[in-house]
């Protein structure tokens, strides 16, 4: 087994290197009846109330890994059979460390009537009057009424998640940033996000070995601290025998937009990034009057990959990264004609794995197109150093960026919120979705707390030093 932080990840993982290796010997039409007997083997449950749901289960995995529903426009869906385990949510309990105190201040703070005593003085909550405001809990000298939120909820810190009248979770598209925290938190693996992988098969199936197109990989900076078990260069070997053409560093984007954003910076005043597609999303949907504010460059993946497509127009280009947004935004109408499809780290390894690949056997190839400033990218705070490294670079001296690092949307809709008021002090909003940056990403393998110094560390080993001389050398 290869390191995953969760089982949930690894049932995931296993679904899709089966999809992968049916597609890859043309046994699509097998998937159905033989893979869930593959993932679920034996007479025995391990998951569910029995095999047969756990074999149902991995049979709506599969449409998932397939592409999952076409009339939803949303790349996070749920699994309705698969949601069934988590309790009810909201402030419903009381728990047993409610003393009976004579203060009665939960019932004071409850505006709707639904705080009611037994016979021994213990508050219990009305369910039928609650409305979910919390109030009884924040004045509770003993902390004893507490919201037992979903896990799904809990994550989504845009309420895009809900509990539907089946008690099922669902998902309002309206809100949804499809940042994919929902789908890392679920503990029972029921949020999912749909897989573009048999797109990509096809793609590289259909290229003929590179004769007849190229199919480019552009992978992510946070790259870098995944895939534990093997070294840097041997992934980009593993890549290459998968059928790609070339890897290429999302990150020299990264180079690219951090030069032309400071400019734009310089030109406005006041800008909030575009990089993190689930940021811009939710500036869309929460801040419509911000969106005027939003960086015009396009996102560094999309960046990166109109210039290979400037460069060579029969290109095809697949992005590898750890987020799950992006599988949104190649979709969009201004990214579409640049990038052709989008997979996750963990839909790389099942990549790997349905070919039986021993990667940490390769030889090393090398993946050195950036600069330091454009690997950094991938972590909370990257952005910011990048635009006032880039700044410098460009002998702006009258102007200073005054950057604010948004690490997570929580801070991301405090920035927004003062700015909206113009009382924030900053004039560059980086606005990350994920908690630490793109290392957080819901799609990557692990999320350890050393993956910040593995991309610094990779970051140092750029030979190319400045965001100009990478930019320069790349267009050479």
């Amino acid at each position: 087994m290869r390191k995953f932080d969760t089982q949930v990840q690894y049932l995931k993982y296993k679904v899709l290197r089966e999809v992968a290796r049916y597609a890859f010997e043309d046994r699509l039409l097998d998937c159905f009846t033989e893979i869930p007997e593959i993932v679920v083997k034996g007479k025995e449950s391990t998951m569910r109330c029995c095999v047969y749901k756990e074999r149902a289960i991995v049979g709506e995995r599969i449409k998932l890994a397939m592409g999952g529903d076409k009339k939803n426009p949303n790349v996070i869906e749920v699994i309705d059979i698969a949601c069934d385990e988590c309790p009810v949510s909201g402030y419903n309990v009381v728990a047993d460390i409610c003393r009976g105190c004579i203060a009665h201040r939960c019932e004071d703070a409850c505006a709707k009537g639904a705080i009611e005593f037994d016979e021994n003085l213990k508050s219990h909550i009305n369910k039928d009057k609650c409305v979910e405001c919390g109030r009884c809990a924040a004045v509770c000298p003993y902390g004893a009424i507490v919201s037992r939120k979903r896990p799904c909820e809990r994550s989504c810190k845009v309420n895009a998640i809900h509990m539907g009248k089946d008690k099922c979770a669902e998902i309002d598209n309206g809100k949804c940033i499809s940042c994919g925290a929902c789908v890392y938190q679920c503990p029972f693996g029921a949020v999912v996000d749909k897989s573009f992988i048999l797109d990509v098969i096809d793609m590289l199936k259909g290229s003929e070995n590179n004769t007849k197109y190229k199919v480019y990989a552009v992978a992510a900076p946070a790259i870098s601290s995944q895939f534990s078990y093997a070294k840097l260069g041997q992934v980009v070997t593993a890549i290459k025998k998968l059928g790609f053409h070339s890897v290429v560093e999302a990150a020299l984007g990264a180079d690219m937009v951090a030069y032309s954003e400071a400019a734009e910076l310089k030109e406005k005043g006041f800008l909030t990034s575009s990089c993190c597609p689930a940021f811009v999303d939710y500036i869309h949907k929460q801040f419509p009057d911000m969106v005027e504010h939003i960086s015009h460059n396009l996102s560094p993946m999309a960046t990166i990959s109109k210039y290979i497509k400037e460069t060579d127009p029969t290109a095809k280009i697949v992005f590898i990264g750890p987020c799950t947004a992006k599988k949104m935004e190649f979709q969009k109408e201004e990214v579409r004609p640049y990038v052709d499809s989008v997979i996750t780290f963990e839909e790389l390894q099942a990549l790997f794995d349905s070919r039986d690949m021993e990667i940490n056997t390769f030889e090393e190839d090398v993946l050195d197109n950036a600069s330091y400033y454009g690997r950094i990218f991938a972590r909370s705070g990257g952005l910011s150093d990048a635009v006032a490294q880039a700044l410098k670079e460009h002998g702006i001296e009258d102007f200073k960026a005054d950057p604010i690092a948004c690490d997570g949307i929580e801070a991301c809709r405090s920035a927004l919120l003062r700015a909206s008021k113009n009382v924030l002090p900053n004039n560059f909003i980086e606005g990350m979705a994920c908690t630490n940056g793109c290392i957080g990403g819901a799609g990557c393998l692990t999320h350890g707390v050393k993956n910040k110094s593995e991309v610094d560390k990779y970051g140092r080993e750029a030979m190319e030093k400045t965001i100009t001389s990478a930019i320069g050398f790349a267009k050479k």
